[in-house]
Protein backbone atom coordinates (compact mmCIF):
# COMPACT_ATOMS: atom_id res chain seq x y z
CA UNK A 1 0.00 0.00 0.00
CA UNK A 2 0.82 3.42 -0.87
CA UNK A 3 1.01 6.16 1.42
CA UNK A 4 2.63 9.02 -0.82
CA UNK A 5 0.34 8.06 -4.42
CA UNK A 6 -3.19 6.71 -3.40
CA UNK A 7 -4.48 3.65 -6.03
CA UNK A 8 -8.12 3.26 -6.20
CA UNK A 9 -8.31 -0.06 -7.61
CA UNK A 10 -12.66 -1.20 -9.06
CA UNK A 11 -12.49 -4.44 -9.80
CA UNK A 12 -15.29 -6.58 -11.56
CA UNK A 13 -16.89 -7.85 -14.97
CA UNK A 14 -17.88 -5.32 -17.56
CA UNK A 15 -21.61 -4.71 -16.94
CA UNK A 16 -21.40 -5.28 -13.17
CA UNK A 17 -22.41 -1.71 -12.92
CA UNK A 18 -18.69 -0.91 -12.96
CA UNK A 19 -19.26 2.40 -15.34
CA UNK A 20 -21.67 3.85 -12.54
CA UNK A 21 -18.51 3.18 -9.81
CA UNK A 22 -16.35 5.53 -12.21
CA UNK A 23 -19.08 7.99 -12.94
CA UNK A 24 -19.03 8.46 -9.01
CA UNK A 25 -15.52 8.28 -8.38
CA UNK A 26 -15.09 11.40 -11.34
CA UNK A 27 -17.60 12.92 -9.32
CA UNK A 28 -15.87 12.78 -6.39
CA UNK A 29 -12.58 13.52 -8.52
CA UNK A 30 -13.93 16.82 -10.34
CA UNK A 31 -15.80 17.65 -6.82
CA UNK A 32 -12.78 17.61 -4.86
CA UNK A 33 -10.53 19.04 -6.96
CA UNK A 34 -7.90 15.89 -7.76
CA UNK A 35 -6.22 15.21 -10.83
CA UNK A 36 -6.57 11.31 -11.38
CA UNK A 37 -4.39 9.17 -13.20
CA UNK A 38 -7.14 6.59 -14.96
CA UNK A 39 -6.15 2.99 -15.96
CA UNK A 40 -8.58 0.66 -17.97
CA UNK A 41 -8.16 -2.89 -17.13
CA UNK A 42 -8.49 -3.65 -20.82
CA UNK A 43 -5.06 -1.69 -21.20
CA UNK A 44 -3.74 -5.07 -19.51
CA UNK A 45 -4.91 -7.60 -21.78
CA UNK A 46 -2.04 -9.66 -23.53
CA UNK A 47 -3.64 -9.74 -27.10
CA UNK A 48 -5.53 -6.85 -29.61
CA UNK A 49 -9.02 -8.16 -30.62
CA UNK A 50 -7.66 -9.49 -33.82
CA UNK A 51 -5.08 -11.73 -32.16
CA UNK A 52 -7.39 -12.87 -29.57
CA UNK A 53 -9.50 -14.76 -31.58
CA UNK A 54 -6.59 -16.16 -33.04
CA UNK A 55 -5.68 -17.42 -29.69
CA UNK A 56 -8.66 -18.54 -28.84
CA UNK A 57 -9.00 -21.00 -32.15
CA UNK A 58 -5.33 -22.04 -31.75
CA UNK A 59 -6.51 -23.02 -27.81
CA UNK A 60 -10.05 -24.57 -29.04
CA UNK A 61 -7.48 -26.87 -31.46
CA UNK A 62 -5.69 -28.07 -29.14
CA UNK A 63 -8.39 -28.81 -26.75
CA UNK A 64 -8.68 -26.19 -24.45
CA UNK A 65 -12.37 -25.02 -24.41
CA UNK A 66 -11.74 -22.49 -21.54
CA UNK A 67 -9.32 -19.72 -23.46
CA UNK A 68 -10.77 -16.66 -21.83
CA UNK A 69 -10.21 -12.56 -21.10
CA UNK A 70 -10.43 -13.67 -17.31
CA UNK A 71 -7.43 -15.93 -17.18
CA UNK A 72 -3.92 -15.03 -16.58
CA UNK A 73 -2.44 -16.81 -19.87
CA UNK A 74 -4.07 -13.38 -21.90
CA UNK A 75 -3.74 -11.00 -19.44
CA UNK A 76 -0.54 -8.92 -18.55
CA UNK A 77 -0.66 -9.20 -14.73
CA UNK A 78 2.92 -8.77 -14.34
CA UNK A 79 2.80 -5.54 -16.29
CA UNK A 80 -0.10 -4.37 -14.53
CA UNK A 81 1.64 -4.94 -10.95
CA UNK A 82 4.64 -3.07 -11.94
CA UNK A 83 2.34 -0.02 -12.73
CA UNK A 84 0.95 -0.22 -9.23
CA UNK A 85 3.80 -0.71 -7.40
CA UNK A 86 5.71 2.08 -9.51
CA UNK A 87 3.04 4.52 -9.02
CA UNK A 88 2.86 3.79 -5.17
CA UNK A 89 6.68 4.42 -5.11
CA UNK A 90 7.01 7.34 -7.05
CA UNK A 91 4.25 8.77 -9.06
CA UNK A 92 5.00 7.24 -12.00
CA UNK A 93 4.70 3.76 -14.30
CA UNK A 94 3.61 2.95 -17.57
CA UNK A 95 0.39 2.01 -19.73
CA UNK A 96 -1.51 2.23 -22.43
CA UNK A 97 -4.65 2.19 -24.08
CA UNK A 98 -7.11 0.02 -25.79
CA UNK A 99 -8.84 1.24 -28.54
CA UNK A 100 -12.55 -0.32 -27.70
CA UNK A 101 -14.44 1.73 -30.99
CA UNK A 102 -14.26 3.69 -33.47
CA UNK A 103 -14.51 7.04 -31.69
CA UNK A 104 -11.83 6.02 -29.43
CA UNK A 105 -9.66 5.10 -32.80
CA UNK A 106 -9.94 7.53 -34.49
CA UNK A 107 -7.58 10.06 -32.70
CA UNK A 108 -4.92 7.52 -32.86
CA UNK A 109 -5.17 6.61 -36.51
CA UNK A 110 -5.42 3.36 -35.37
CA UNK A 111 -8.16 0.59 -36.12
CA UNK A 112 -10.63 -0.52 -33.26
CA UNK A 113 -9.66 -3.55 -31.05
CA UNK A 114 -5.69 -2.46 -30.88
CA UNK A 115 -3.61 -0.98 -28.02
CA UNK A 116 -1.48 2.23 -28.34
CA UNK A 117 1.90 2.21 -27.22
CA UNK A 118 3.41 1.77 -23.71
CA UNK A 119 3.79 5.41 -22.53
CA UNK A 120 4.87 7.14 -18.70
CA UNK A 121 1.39 7.77 -16.78
CA UNK A 122 1.14 11.62 -16.58
CA UNK A 123 3.42 13.37 -14.14
CA UNK A 124 2.07 15.10 -10.75
CA UNK A 125 -1.24 13.43 -10.60
CA UNK A 126 -2.89 13.00 -7.35
CA UNK A 127 -3.95 9.45 -7.58
CA UNK A 128 -4.52 6.76 -9.61
CA UNK A 129 -7.84 4.64 -10.69
CA UNK A 130 -7.70 1.59 -12.08
CA UNK A 131 -11.08 0.26 -13.44
CA UNK A 132 -11.09 -3.40 -14.82
CA UNK A 133 -11.38 -7.16 -13.74
CA UNK A 134 -7.87 -8.21 -12.13
CA UNK A 135 -7.98 -4.61 -9.43
CA UNK A 136 -7.54 -7.86 -7.04
CA UNK A 137 -5.93 -10.40 -8.17
CA UNK A 138 -3.86 -13.08 -6.63
CA UNK A 139 -1.19 -15.91 -8.03
CA UNK A 140 1.69 -17.25 -7.67
CA UNK A 141 3.49 -14.82 -9.66
CA UNK A 142 2.23 -11.76 -8.71
CA UNK A 143 -0.16 -10.26 -5.74
CA UNK A 144 -1.68 -7.44 -7.40
CA UNK A 145 -4.34 -6.81 -4.33
CA UNK A 146 -1.71 -5.62 -1.92
CA UNK A 147 -0.92 -2.17 -3.75
CA UNK A 148 -4.39 -0.66 -3.75
CA UNK A 149 -5.26 1.61 -0.82
CA UNK A 150 -8.55 1.53 -1.23
CA UNK A 151 -9.99 -1.85 -3.01
CA UNK A 152 -13.47 -1.35 -4.29
CA UNK A 153 -15.57 -4.89 -5.75
CA UNK A 154 -18.49 -4.72 -8.20
CA UNK A 155 -20.45 -7.84 -8.80
CA UNK A 156 -24.14 -8.57 -9.58
CA UNK A 157 -25.17 -12.21 -8.87
CA UNK A 158 -24.35 -14.67 -11.33
CA UNK A 159 -28.06 -14.60 -13.19
CA UNK A 160 -27.91 -10.87 -13.71
CA UNK A 161 -24.93 -10.80 -14.62
CA UNK A 162 -25.57 -13.61 -17.37
CA UNK A 163 -28.76 -11.35 -18.39
CA UNK A 164 -26.56 -8.55 -18.74
CA UNK A 165 -24.33 -10.42 -20.95
CA UNK A 166 -27.12 -12.12 -22.80
CA UNK A 167 -28.70 -8.52 -23.86
CA UNK A 168 -25.53 -6.80 -24.58
CA UNK A 169 -23.82 -9.23 -26.82
CA UNK A 170 -27.23 -10.30 -28.74
CA UNK A 171 -28.24 -6.51 -29.16
CA UNK A 172 -25.68 -4.44 -29.34
CA UNK A 173 -23.20 -7.10 -31.06
CA UNK A 174 -25.48 -9.19 -32.78
CA UNK A 175 -24.34 -12.18 -31.39
CA UNK A 176 -26.68 -15.59 -31.59
CA UNK A 177 -27.82 -16.95 -28.03
CA UNK A 178 -25.91 -19.89 -28.66
CA UNK A 179 -22.75 -17.83 -28.92
CA UNK A 180 -23.30 -15.93 -26.02
CA UNK A 181 -23.75 -19.26 -23.77
CA UNK A 182 -20.59 -20.44 -25.45
CA UNK A 183 -18.93 -18.12 -24.24
CA UNK A 184 -20.12 -17.85 -20.59
CA UNK A 185 -19.37 -21.69 -20.93
CA UNK A 186 -16.30 -20.86 -21.71
CA UNK A 187 -15.05 -19.10 -19.32
CA UNK A 188 -16.89 -20.42 -16.58
CA UNK A 189 -13.70 -22.30 -14.80
CA UNK A 190 -11.53 -18.81 -15.30
CA UNK A 191 -14.51 -16.91 -13.72
CA UNK A 192 -14.47 -19.57 -10.97
CA UNK A 193 -10.56 -19.37 -10.25
CA UNK A 194 -9.68 -16.28 -10.97
CA UNK A 195 -12.66 -13.73 -10.92
CA UNK A 196 -14.11 -14.63 -7.54
CA UNK A 197 -10.98 -15.03 -5.23
CA UNK A 198 -10.48 -11.43 -5.54
CA UNK A 199 -13.64 -10.10 -4.04
CA UNK A 200 -11.97 -11.90 -0.63
CA UNK A 201 -9.37 -9.25 -1.28
CA UNK A 202 -11.55 -6.00 -1.45
CA UNK A 203 -12.32 -3.47 1.29
CA UNK A 204 -15.88 -2.51 0.19
CA UNK A 205 -17.87 -4.97 -1.88
CA UNK A 206 -21.09 -3.72 -4.33
CA UNK A 207 -23.65 -6.31 -5.17
CA UNK A 208 -26.53 -5.95 -7.18
CA UNK A 209 -29.30 -8.15 -6.55
CA UNK A 210 -32.77 -7.77 -8.24
CA UNK A 211 -36.13 -7.92 -6.88
CA UNK A 212 -37.65 -10.06 -9.64
CA UNK A 213 -37.70 -13.42 -10.80
CA UNK A 214 -34.43 -14.43 -12.96
CA UNK A 215 -34.83 -17.70 -12.15
CA UNK A 216 -33.78 -18.70 -15.79
CA UNK A 217 -31.78 -15.72 -17.27
CA UNK A 218 -31.79 -17.48 -20.91
CA UNK A 219 -35.60 -16.18 -21.17
CA UNK A 220 -35.67 -12.81 -19.63
CA UNK A 221 -36.95 -10.28 -21.81
CA UNK A 222 -35.60 -7.56 -19.97
CA UNK A 223 -32.52 -6.40 -17.95
CA UNK A 224 -33.68 -5.65 -14.12
CA UNK A 225 -33.47 -2.01 -13.90
CA UNK A 226 -32.17 -0.38 -10.60
CA UNK A 227 -35.41 0.42 -9.22
CA UNK A 228 -36.24 -3.32 -9.36
CA UNK A 229 -32.74 -4.57 -7.38
CA UNK A 230 -31.02 -3.79 -3.94
CA UNK A 231 -27.56 -3.29 -3.54
CA UNK A 232 -25.47 -5.15 -1.04
CA UNK A 233 -22.62 -3.30 0.32
CA UNK A 234 -20.17 -5.21 2.77
CA UNK A 235 -16.84 -3.64 4.14
CA UNK A 236 -14.30 -5.44 5.19
CA UNK A 237 -13.40 -3.38 8.28
CA UNK A 238 -16.54 -1.92 9.52
CA UNK A 239 -15.00 -0.19 12.52
CA UNK A 240 -15.54 3.79 11.65
CA UNK A 241 -17.91 3.49 9.12
CA UNK A 242 -20.85 5.48 10.38
CA UNK A 243 -23.62 3.18 10.05
CA UNK A 244 -26.40 5.80 11.37
CA UNK A 245 -25.40 8.37 9.06
CA UNK A 246 -25.70 5.83 6.21
CA UNK A 247 -28.76 4.94 7.12
CA UNK A 248 -30.22 8.17 7.52
CA UNK A 249 -29.00 9.79 3.94
CA UNK A 250 -30.09 6.31 2.10
CA UNK A 251 -33.92 6.27 1.99
CA UNK A 252 -35.02 2.63 2.58
CA UNK A 253 -32.00 1.36 3.49
CA UNK A 254 -31.02 -1.12 6.13
CA UNK A 255 -28.61 -2.97 7.67
CA UNK A 256 -29.07 -7.00 7.10
CA UNK A 257 -25.39 -8.05 9.23
CA UNK A 258 -23.07 -5.73 11.69
CA UNK A 259 -20.80 -5.08 8.32
CA UNK A 260 -23.14 -4.79 5.29
CA UNK A 261 -26.06 -2.23 4.59
CA UNK A 262 -28.25 -2.85 1.42
CA UNK A 263 -29.70 0.21 -0.51
CA UNK A 264 -31.98 0.48 -2.95
CA UNK A 265 -30.53 -0.17 -6.40
CA UNK A 266 -30.95 3.17 -7.74
CA UNK A 267 -29.18 4.50 -4.96
CA UNK A 268 -26.38 2.79 -5.85
CA UNK A 269 -23.98 5.84 -7.61
CA UNK A 270 -25.03 8.11 -4.20
CA UNK A 271 -23.56 5.65 -1.86
CA UNK A 272 -20.80 5.44 -3.64
CA UNK A 273 -20.19 9.00 -3.11
CA UNK A 274 -21.31 9.23 0.22
CA UNK A 275 -18.76 6.37 0.81
CA UNK A 276 -16.27 7.25 -0.67
CA UNK A 277 -15.78 10.86 -0.58
CA UNK A 278 -14.26 10.81 3.01
CA UNK A 279 -12.09 7.87 2.02
CA UNK A 280 -10.67 9.47 -0.91
CA UNK A 281 -10.49 12.91 1.43
CA UNK A 282 -8.48 10.60 4.16
CA UNK A 283 -5.80 9.22 1.20
CA UNK A 284 -5.31 12.65 -0.22
CA UNK A 285 -4.90 13.71 4.24
CA UNK A 286 -2.47 10.66 4.31
CA UNK A 287 -0.37 11.98 1.23
CA UNK A 288 0.42 15.76 2.12
CA UNK A 289 1.30 14.32 5.99
CA UNK A 290 3.72 12.11 3.87
CA UNK A 291 5.27 14.55 1.86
Amino acid sequence: MSVKHPIVAVTGSSGAGTTTVLQSFQHIFRREGLNAQIVEGDAFHRYDRHAMRQAMKEAEADGNRHFSHFGPYSNLFEELEALFADYGATGGGRTRKYLHDDAEAAPYGQPPGTFTGWEDVRPGTDLLFYEGLHGAVKTESVDIARHPDLLVGVVPIINLEWIQKLHRDQRQRGYSQEAVVDTILRRMPDYINHIIPQFTHTHVNFQRVPTVDTSNPFIARDIPTPDESFVVIRFARPKGIDFPYLLNMLHDSFMSRPNSIVVPGGKMGLAMQIIFTPMILQLMDRKRRAQ
